[in-house]
């Protein structure tokens, strides 16, 4: 006699089993977010690249302060892409029996030690610079080449922030939100990070080419050392905001409440639900969540029943949110009318 089939998710074990339910084929799971967000840190990396060694070449045949201070900015922000793409590379791994949640916030620990060295490298060189030269007063060549490298720069920078800037737009569109509180709110550093350090590096070059310009007219080099050191409280200010987002990742952030609140309503709308009391979140990397949450069932249902409808919950979830990995529902007693709702990030 043939056994009778046993289902798949009840005859996997261990890392197997946790795999998501499927869906239907008409689901988009896809990566296009993940493989648009590489190729924004390698456009970026590489744009960066030559504008530092272009900014250094300038500095060094002008002496001046503020494009010394442009060339870290730009070798700095090369070394973060650098950073950047290992976290994508990294964070994209699969999960194994070390590492049962996968390996997305490693990704959050590159893109942190990213945003070290933006504070590092490029806020600490160009205003310990900038104080130098208000110190000492000294400018070895003419303003000829800075000008140039400043203006081929802004069309370098240009080009990758527009790319940064279109992502953002169309990622906030899926969302249904606007572009600013998408960066607020996305798990996805590396374009948040990308989008930032091109935004800063744009401003940067406004600043360098004003403190060049008030030098040559005044004939004081302290304007061109007050443009470097105003260069590295913009890098200090962009590297602050991003070791805050990747600081809060790494402990353990919630999705945004609106998103809480959906997963609560989706939960509640299950028959045999009765409440959710308690409800929790956390984002494991930019495209995987996971949810935890005690669930109040009828007491007159029956343990297939309940089984039935945690398997219809996860399925309703990730239908909605596709980035939803690994959904834990523990069946509990509760009390009517104490579902959690209002949770998860409020920004």
């Amino acid at each position: 006699m043939t056994p009778p089939e046993t289902p798949d998710d009840q005859a996997r074990v261990g890392l197997a089993a946790a795999e998501p339910l499927p869906l239907p084929e008409t689901s988009d799971q896809s990566e296009e977010p993940q493989n648009e967000s590489v190729g924004t840190v390698i456009i970026a990396g590489v744009a960066n690249l030559v504008i530092a060694a272009a900014k250094l070449f300038a500095g060094v045949l002008s002496g001046s302060a503020a494009m010394l201070s442009e060339a870290a900015h730009s070798l700095a922000d090369t070394v973060t892409e650098i950073f950047l793409f290992v976290a994508l590379r990294r964070g994209s791994r699969p999960a194994d029996e070390d590492h049962p949640f996968g390996y997305g916030k490693e990704g959050y620990v590159w893109a942190f030690i990213a945003a070290l060295f933006t504070f590092i490298g490029g806020a600490g060189f160009s205003i310990y610079h900038g104080v130098t030269t208000i110190i000492d007063g000294e400018h070895t060549g003419d303003y000829l080449w800075s000008y140039i490298v400043l203006g081929v720069s802004f069309l370098a920078e240009g080009t990758s922030f527009l790319r940064a800037k279109r992502q953002v737009a169309g990622e906030s569109a899926r969302w249904g939100i606007s572009p600013f509180r998408f960066l607020r709110l996305t798990p996805d550093t590396t374009v948040k990070a990308v989008f930032f350090e091109d935004s800063a590096a744009l401003i940067g070059l406004i600043l360098a080419a004003a403190g060049l310009a008030l030098s040559q007219l005044t004939g004081d080099e302290m304007f061109d050392g007050l443009a470097s050191i105003a260069i590295g409280v913009l890098l200090f200010f962009v590297a602050g905001i991003l070791a805050r987002s990747n600081a809060s990742l790494l402990v353990g952030r919630a999705v945004p409440r609106r998103m809480h609140n959906q997963i609560a309503e989706d939960l509640n709308s299950i028959p045999i639900v009765e409440d959710v009391p308690t409800l929790m979140t956390m984002q494991l990397g930019p495209g995987d969540i996971l949810v935890a949450a005690k669930v109040d069932f009828r007491d007159d249902v029956s343990a297939a029943e309940v089984e039935a409808a945690s398997d219809e919950a996860e399925r309703r979830l990730r239908a909605r949110y596709p980035a939803i990995r690994y959904v834990f529902l523990d069946p509990t007693r509760g009390m009517p009318g104490r579902s959690h709702v209002d949770g998860g990030l409020d920004l």
